[in-house]
């Protein structure tokens, strides 16, 4: 009887103690992993504009990154109205430092369009013209995706893309981040007609025909490449306001 006691007594120490344990360390880490999401997604914003950074982003260190962001990015958070909101604001609804780099777009598409809050990077090169970096959020086929898209000083040619996935099938659906040949396609296409329609970009199956506003979809992916079609029509809906004042 006085050994059940003393082994159930030991377990309940032992496991009280590892649970301190564990809950410390993710307290202590929790700063650190906040820190490594930042990078990742300034690695994903910069890799929308390798070829005017001029540098593989891939490449570079963690300190580089931060150098180019801090010297040559303009972090901006808008709402669907088109108006710039300053940090004050945005702190106000509820995201602390008030930075593009700070807003949550899972949480921000859960909301009415008139409500949201979205993230905007506009990159001044050494050419003084400045690119416009807009945040992309959407559905495929397994779970969410995601990615950047940047436009010319013109807020219609696109520069660059870059796409990331949280579930995608390897080798069909997650080529959408892991061939640079599919995002290498979107340079050059343009989001607005002639007329001025917001028309995005269709990732189209059977290949591009408009010459403007088509990409030749992912090969055995149909249901992801629709999904990056949707994603981009319904972000860039959400900037339209900016981009066309």
């Amino acid at each position: 009887m006085n050994s059940s006691k003393y082994i159930i007594g030991f377990t309940a120490l032992l496991t009280a103690f590892v649970a301190l344990v564990l809950s410390l360390m993710y307290t202590g880490l929790k700063e650190k992993h906040k820190q490594n999401e930042l990078l990742f997604e300034k690695r994903a914003v910069l890799g929308a504009i390798q070829d005017k950074v001029g540098k593989n982003i891939a490449d570079l260190n963690d300190d580089e990154i931060l150098q180019i962001f801090n010297t040559n990015i303009k972090q901006l958070v808008l709402n669907t109205k088109g108006d710039v909101l300053n940090p004050q604001e945005v702190e106000k609804k509820g995201y602390k430092g008030g930075k593009a780099e700070n807003i949550d777009m899972k949480v921000e598409m859960k909301k009415p369009k008139d409500a949201r809050l979205l993230p905007l990077y506009v990159y001044k090169g050494k050419d003084g013209k400045e690119l416009y970096i807009t945040r992309l959020f959407g559905k495929g086929l397994w779970d969410e995706i995601s990615g950047y898209l940047a436009l010319s000083s013109d807020k219609n040619t696109v520069v660059g893309a870059s796409f990331d996935h949280k579930g995608e099938t390897p080798g069909m659906g997650a080529e959408m981040k892991d061939n640079p040949k599919f995002s290498a396609q979107f340079k050059g296409k343009t989001i607005f007609d002639k007329d001025g329609k917001l028309v995005s970009i269709n990732v189209r199956k059977g290949g591009a025909i408009n010459k403007n506003h088509d990409v030749d979809a992912i090969s055995g992916a149909t249901l992801t490449s629709n999904g990056i079609t949707n994603m981009l029509k319904s972000s860039l809906e959400n900037y339209y306001q900016y981009l066309k004042k």
